[in-house]
């Protein structure tokens, strides 16, 4: 019941290498799920790439690369709770509060730490006007920079500039963004380090392939129950395929849609009306079309629904499935 991610490794790898070339002081992210590919998997090809420092998301991930020679940058803010190892002088700790920046500098252990600048989004940081504050607390720890995250839309290098600016005038240091064009980052600072997450590792998904297995196929008459709801075949019958992927993969689960512009809203309330009349459209591609879920996925495999006449793949044979990479558990990752 394998969901397999297929990777053309020399496309990809060039791919790689074209984004640390283009990309000075680049800090690969890997987070979450290692974008599909495993966080121990990306931390190789850092290494492999030359690169000096690779970012985390959380310190349980720092499990992950245990092993690896490098500085690791846990992107989740330090607080008093976190489980972090303070002492391991790989980790640099992002700190957001004047409080924990404190709370760092009276540890024994001098931590490295990048100071989190309050940007447009309000997630996580230290506010312009409280910046001046942080030069008494620095005593005790190693900064190694500032750092801001930045939104998704809007003039993101002008806001980058401008908090870089008021942030070195505090203390001179380098600065770590995120969300600013390569060819940009020169504008920002003198000193730059750009953290890369999805344009870096799936930038060129044609280097890229999802693919399930064929598990079983039945050939159905017209009302004839099927699943764990025994619901009734069209009346017109066609071919059940069970394959493998599902829930525990993340296969149909999705983030809530931002619904920003007329066409997201359009494809939210068109899918909504799908799902309520009991249609819901699998990413299983099936002769060049995405297949009907026969019902919803389980939890290692999902059922698709073939009308009669269409093409029947045979037991064993593989298809492509459209997936979110960020979002998707593959079993097995093939470099080839």
């Amino acid at each position: 019941m394998t969901l397999r991610l297929r990777v053309d490794a020399a496309r990809w790898r060039a791919h790689l290498r074209a984004v640390r070339d283009a990309t000075p002081g680049l800090v690969p992210v890997a987070k979450g799920n290692g974008y599909g590919f495993g966080i121990p998997l990306l931390a190789a090809e850092t290494l492999a790439l030359g690169l000096d420092t690779l970012a985390v998301g959380t310190y349980t991930e720092l499990e992950s690369v245990a092993d690896v020679d490098a500085s690791i940058v846990v992107l989740s803010p330090w607080r008093p709770f976190s489980a972090a190892p303070v002492q391991d002088r790989r980790v640099i700790h992002t700190v957001s509060r004047l409080e924990d920046l404190a709370a760092l500098a009276s540890t024994p252990h001098r931590p490295r730490v990048l100071l989190e600048v309050l940007t447009s989004m309000h997630r996580h940081g230290i506010g312009v006007d409280r910046l001046p504050a942080v030069v008494g607390l620095l005593a005790g720890v190693d900064m190694v920079g500032w750092t801001v995250h930045l939104p998704l839309v809007g003039d993101t290098t002008g806001q980058a500039r401008d908090l870089a600016d008021a942030a070195r005038s505090v203390v001179d240091a380098p600065v770590w963004v995120s969300h600013v064009p390569a060819d940009r980052l020169g504008e920002i600072a003198p000193q730059m380090r750009a953290r890369v997450g999805t344009g870096l590792w799936l930038g060129d998904r044609g280097a890229l392939r999802v693919e399930a297995t064929v598990l079983d196929v039945h050939h159905l008459d017209g009302g004839a129950p099927f699943g764990y709801r025994q619901r009734a075949t069209r009346r017109t019958g066609g071919t059940m395929l069970v394959v493998s992927g599902g829930t525990a993969h993340g296969i149909a689960l999705s983030a809530p849609s931002p619904a920003t512009t007329v066409r997201q809203r359009g494809v939210a309330v068109a899918d909504g009306s799908l799902q309520a009349l009991g249609r819901a459209r699998s990413p299983f591609v099936v002769a060049g079309h995405h297949a009907w879920f026969a019902e919803p996925p389980h939890m290692h495999c999902s059922m698709i629904w073939l009308p009669r006449g269409a093409p029947v793949p045979a037991v064993g044979n593989t298809l492509p499935v459209q997936v979110r990479h960020t979002t998707t558990m593959v079993d097995e990752v093939v470099l080839q």
